[in-house]
């Protein structure tokens, strides 16, 4: 069995650099950049100011979030 295979938020990360055309880091800034904003705020801003789709936008807003929880 492999467990090398990235999980949870980040295994849409590669689909969201191809699809979007920017790194990562880029969306991630992004939403760092609203640490007040709820989770579904986060995720609106992304769709409507920037065109993600609503599971990609989902995925990045969770990765952040989890990433400041520690």
């Amino acid at each position: 069995m492999n467990d090398d295979k990235i999980k949870g938020p980040a295994s849409y990360f590669p689909s969201i650099e191809k699809t979007y055309g920017q790194p990562i880091e880029h969306w991630l800034g992004i939403v760092r950049a609203m640490p007040d904003a709820r989770h579904m705020e986060q995720v609106a801003a992304l769709k409507s100011g920037h065109g993600l789709g609503h599971g990609h936008a989902n995925a990045i807003v969770a990765f952040v979030r989890a990433e400041q929880q520690g």
